[in-house]
């Protein structure tokens, strides 16, 4: 797949218990950019940060939190991130979803067999 240099990133910022028909919202947003041919999408899990609501999400042991912050990553071409937001919109009760402008400099994958 290519990709041109110019490109936009899609971030959604969520939280860990976040769920969408039953299941992880995470899993769901990741499972849909798959399904829509996206170029890639990354999980990330936050070690602490807060919200809308300014309540305090922490990995801290005498603190832990089963919500921790997740941020979800998507770069592609700008009409497929746009494509995607009508969707996202509608999973997305409690959140945060940003976009940038950003510039592609390498996007490849080593082949099996070659070295």
């Amino acid at each position: 797949m290519q990709l041109p240099s110019e490109a936009k990133q899609l971030r959604v910022f969520i939280g860990e218990a976040d769920k969408f028909e039953g299941k992880p919202l995470y899993e769901a947003i990741v499972k849909l950019a798959r399904s829509k041919g996206m170029a890639g999408a990354t999980v990330i899990r936050g070690l602490m940060g807060f919200g809308a609501d300014s309540r305090i999400r922490t990995a801290k042991i005498l603190r832990l939190s089963e919500d921790l912050p997740i941020v979800i990553e998507i770069v592609d071409a700008s009409e497929k991130i746009e494509a995607l937001l009508p969707e996202l919109d509608k999973m997305i009760k409690d959140g945060l979803i940003t976009i940038e402008q950003v510039q592609i400099f390498a996007y490849r994958y080593k082949q099996a067999g070659n070295s």
